[in-house]
């Protein structure tokens, strides 16, 4: 069983470099897909995720599968329509999810068309899904830089992030920074949903970081705790979905995510934090003692 486990690693040099990219994202991920869930921001990071497409997808219309050109592209394309949807809610007083949908939904179409009109199905699917299992010198740097930026960024204003969480308006009275950390956080967050789409796509990448936050959530109510359990969690989703994508010949990225749909039903029934059985338990021992 060991041997199976270790034999693909030790042997490819792709399903290494797949691993290692990985554990980066997972570090990113767990971080930022933390104090997501906390401040209510899941599907928000769900709708950047698919808002960067387009700005992807002008760097693919020009530069073909470049890192860079793609990456500056996405991040634009995710400032720009986070920042649109804030003042279009504040402007028009609709909710800031609703005209964050209708931005991304337009955003997701648009970037399908633009690598549609360039390449063929097999780009298109290149970039909608990822390529774990190929990835080169230059997304590995970019996965790296994007590591030491949110390492960074998390270390500047996590008590403040961690405040923000607690008591948001509390926090705006208190301190003039409120918005300086939010803003950092969002900018962290587009910068690690661009460089997760890379190696998992861009309809995948969004799942090692809200997942594992999730799952994190019934097995513990603080945030240090929870931190280590989606990074834990992500590493073993992300270890057991390139097994699965090895031996079994699946799509690398969509394995992943669904080893981590599958950690998130279990806790979902076993959690210790709001499981189902834990639920049915504690009201089976009240009734006992109220009767």
């Amino acid at each position: 069983m060991i041997d199976l486990i270790i034999s693909p690693f030790v042997e490819f040099e792709f399903m290494q470099r797949a691993l290692f990219g990985c554990l980066l994202l997972s570090i990113n991920g767990s971080l930022i897909g933390v104090f997501l869930l906390l401040k209510r921001m899941s599907l928000s990071g769900d709708a950047i995720a698919h808002a960067i497409l387009p700005g992807a997808a002008t760097g693919y219309f020009f530069a073909g599968l470049n890192v860079l050109a793609m990456t500056v592209g996405g991040l634009i394309a995710g400032v720009l329509v986070a920042f649109l949807s804030g003042i279009t809610a504040r402007k028009t007083n609709t909710n800031e999810d609703s005209t964050l949908a209708s931005y991304y939904l337009c955003s997701l179409a648009l970037g399908v068309l633009i690598i549609s009109m360039k390449g063929g199905s097999v780009d298109l699917l290149h970039v909608l899904f990822g390529s774990i299992l190929a990835l080169d010198n230059d997304t590995l740097y970019l996965l790296y830089f994007n590591s030491a930026l949110c390492l960074l960024g998390f270390c500047c204003c996590y008590r403040f992030l961690v405040m923000d969480c607690s008591d948001s308006v509390f926090f705006k009275g208190l301190s003039r920074y409120s918005g300086y950390s939010h803003y950092l956080f969002l900018f962290l967050l587009v910068f690690n949903l661009v460089a997760g789409f890379h190696a998992l796509g861009t309809l995948m990448a969004v799942g090692v970081t809200v997942l594992p936050a999730a799952i994190a959530k019934y097995w513990s109510n603080r945030i240090e705790s929870m931190l280590l359990i989606a990074f834990v969690v992500a590493v073993m989703g992300a270890l057991l979905g390139l097994l699965s994508s090895y031996y079994y010949r699946l799509p690398s990225s969509s394995a992943i995510v669904l080893w981590l749909g599958v950690f998130f039903l279990l806790s979902v029934l076993l959690g210790s934090q709001g499981g189902v059985l834990r639920s049915l338990k504690s009201k089976a021992e009240l009734n006992e003692v109220l009767s």
